[in-house]
């Protein structure tokens, strides 16, 4: 049961009754993953709820599932949330990606004082739909009950105020404090910080510390800015319990 389909509009339903998918995702499982009726896949709306059944009709752009079982899975009691510095390339969106993949649920655009993409004008429309479509199929692919959130981009500002009321974690290569070992409490939710190419200015480290953050380190060695978030992740599931 590899395949897994999200129809945001899907709220409710029970065992017995049939799931209709239609448009973009139908039309996919039909001609791409050649979809056919009686096998067995799994349909998600994205916030907790999970279908899995038998498909009974799969043609053109509708496919219908049969539901055999059907689970509302409860949100995480604390949410990891990943400020990532826009980057060129394609470095932030593989970061985006991969952090959806190791359970991030919220991700913060965030146009840092040395970041070389800038999203304006037009750009920030686009930046943003190109954003929540990877985390769209990110989510997809590794079959999470919750589609994490694409916030509006932030300013530096705006990530310092999140400090006042969540955890602040600020990766910062030549910090003392380790990420495995940092405390973070059992309440609030954890707010990841991955600076752009260039590192964090001197003046955001001061920003963040003087509302409270904490700057901490993965380890020795310096990770990009899309490697750095993810791994971050990845840690802070284990902390947390998650893994």
């Amino acid at each position: 049961m590899a395949h897994f389909y999200l129809v945001e509009e899907l709220h409710t339903t029970s065992v017995g009754a049939d799931v209709v998918v239609t448009g973009p995702e139908a039309r996919h499982a039909v001609t791409v993953s050649r979809v056919r009726p009686g096998e067995s896949l799994r349909v998600g709306n994205g916030q907790g709820l999970v279908v899995e059944g038998t498909v009974t009709e799969a043609s053109g752009d509708r496919l219908v599932i049969r539901a055999e079982a059907v689970t509302w899975h409860p949100a995480p009691s604390r949410r990891l949330v990943l400020a990532q510095a826009l980057a060129k390339g394609d470095r932030d969106e593989l970061a985006v990606q991969a952090a959806t993949e190791l359970g991030v649920d919220e991700v913060v655009p965030w146009a840092a004082g040395r970041s070389i993409s800038r999203w304006e004008g037009p750009k920030v429309a686009k930046g943003l739909a190109r954003w929540r479509a990877v985390v769209r199929e990110a989510t997809k692919q590794s079959i999470r009950p919750w589609q994490p959130v694409v916030s509006d981009v932030s300013s530096t500002d705006g990530l310092v105020r999140r400090a006042g009321s969540d955890v602040v974690l600020v990766l910062e290569p030549t910090a003392s404090e380790s990420l495995a070992e940092v405390a973070i409490g059992d309440d609030f939710d954890v707010v990841i910080v991955v600076g752009p190419e260039g590192g964090l200015t001197p003046h955001e480290l001061e920003q963040f510390a003087g509302a409270g953050a904490h700057a901490v380190r993965l380890g020795d060695s310096v990770l990009r800015t899309s490697t750095a978030g993810p791994a971050a992740i990845a840690v802070l599931s284990v902390r947390l319990g998650r893994w």
